[in-house]
């Protein structure tokens, strides 16, 4: 694994050897999740780049951007456990000399669900999306979907400006059903284990949801989750997947999406 650190180095490396790449952007605190995507990336037999870097553009606060989990030296040492073959670590002066789109147009799915909370949060994500694949231009972009809206929107930037093809892979989660979070690593035990009631919860629940009657037992899982010890819920949302919105009677498949607080750490899931 060569560990790149600069743009400029890492143009130099793509246009001498004209690489075809698979990237996996990451902002570092490696767990399984990000793992299993590195080793998916591999198994499409070309050359994986993973990128670290904690992006402040799409950070509500700056409280939030200082305290996210940091631990360089330990993300290097599981990398070098699946071996990918590079691992890029920008600095944000370096990454942002890189032009920056005009303007980010989003569809109206950045307006729900996290978009009602975070200002900015998704346009601070595409912009440096768009940096990197500047950079990168890879065959392969690898995106979780624990973070579905964002995968969403995304995969929505690129198809109109980019040949890389997104490929979208499963939520890993812990043995009770918690989603592996880099914000876990913030969460006592105690938490944990409410973290994982609540996805036990919503995957029972989901099972009985009547499109007639969901606002209802929404409501009664609103109050269900609230009971576990959850500080707040930011919102608890069904939605069509094949509309992106909010679900109606034609609906086929559906996920309920969450964000909610254990003490001061946010959460998302969808299931």
């Amino acid at each position: 694994m060569k560990i790149i650190r600069n743009t400029k180095q890492l143009l130099s490396i793509i246009n001498s050897k004209n690489l075809d790449l698979s990237f996996i952007p990451t902002m570092g605190g490696f767990h399984r999740g990000h793992l299993s995507l590195i080793l998916k990336a591999k198994k499409k037999k070309l050359k994986t780049l993973v990128s670290i870097f904690v992006n402040p553009t799409q950070f509500d606060n700056f409280s939030d951007f200082k305290n996210y989990p940091r631990n360089v030296h330990k993300d290097i040492h599981k990398l070098r456990k699946i071996n990918p073959n590079f691992l890029f670590i920008p600095k944000k002066d370096d990454l942002y000399k890189v032009k920056r789109i005009k303007k980010i147009k989003l569809s109206k799915f950045s307006k729900y669900l996290c978009g009602k909370y975070r200002a900015n949060h998704f346009i601070g994500v595409i912009d440096v999306i768009d940096r990197f694949l500047k950079i990168i231009n890879p065959v392969y972009i690898f995106l979780g979907e624990k973070d579905y809206q964002q995968l969403i929107l995304i995969k929505n930037f690129i198809n109109k400006k980019y040949r890389a093809v997104v490929v979208a892979c499963k939520t890993i989660r812990e043995k009770k059903g918690l989603a592996h979070s880099t914000r876990n690593f913030l969460l006592t035990d105690k938490e944990k284990m409410i973290g994982s009631k609540v996805y036990q919860l919503i995957k029972k629940n989901k099972k009985i949801i009547k499109k007639k009657n969901y606002y209802k037992i929404l409501k009664n899982l609103n109050d269900n989750i609230l009971k576990l010890g959850v500080k707040k819920i930011e919102y608890l949302e069904i939605i069509d997947l094949n509309t992106n919105n909010k679900i109606s009677t034609k609906t086929k498949k559906f996920k309920i999406f969450i964000s909610y607080y254990l003490g001061s750490i946010r959460l998302i899931d969808n299931i």
